[in-house]
């Protein structure tokens, strides 16, 4: 059985045994089976699903720190008399190669206030981003490499 698929099923397990199937229910139900599941993974044999998990919790708080600090930045420049964006376009060459790699890195990085995905090379090899603070286009380009991009290839490989 998939140790994922297991997981799911302790955490409803979790959730139908206090007889609450709220969220944060499911969220620790899904965590006391993690805890669970790690310390039998003896019994599994070799599995990347532990440093998976992992790797996705890191995305996730990298992206909802994002999130805010992309925020705030846009509405202070909004409630600010002088303005300090400078738009542009900046090509981002990817690293990241499967579908669901690449639908992960446009998706966040348009969900990120003051960025969005425009468009992506017939070759799949070029994002183009559209971001409203664009200082130094390299620099940018290198936050999006180090940062999202990069998280999001180490938590889907």
């Amino acid at each position: 059985m998939n140790i994922f698929v297991l997981n799911v099923f302790l955490a409803v397990s979790w959730a139908a045994l206090t007889g609450s199937f709220t969220l944060p229910s499911l969220l620790l139900g899904y965590g006391v089976g993690y805890l669970a599941l790690w310390v039998a993974r003896p019994l599994f044999g070799q599995s990347g699903y532990f440093e998976r998990v992992w790797r996705l919790v890191r995305l996730a708080v990298f992206f909802v720190y994002e999130l805010v600090a992309s925020s705030l930045r846009v509405v202070w420049d909004v409630v600010t008399p002088s303005h300090l964006s400078r738009p542009g376009i900046v090509a981002l060459p990817l690293d990241a190669e499967g579908d669901a790699e690449i639908l992960l890195v446009a998706n966040l990085i348009s969900l990120t206030p003051g960025s969005l995905s425009l468009d992506l090379s017939p070759d799949r090899k070029t994002l183009y981003v559209h971001a409203m603070f664009v200082d130094d286009p390299e620099e940018l380009r290198q936050d999006l490499k180090s940062g999202i991009e990069r998280r999001v290839v180490e938590a889907l490989k």
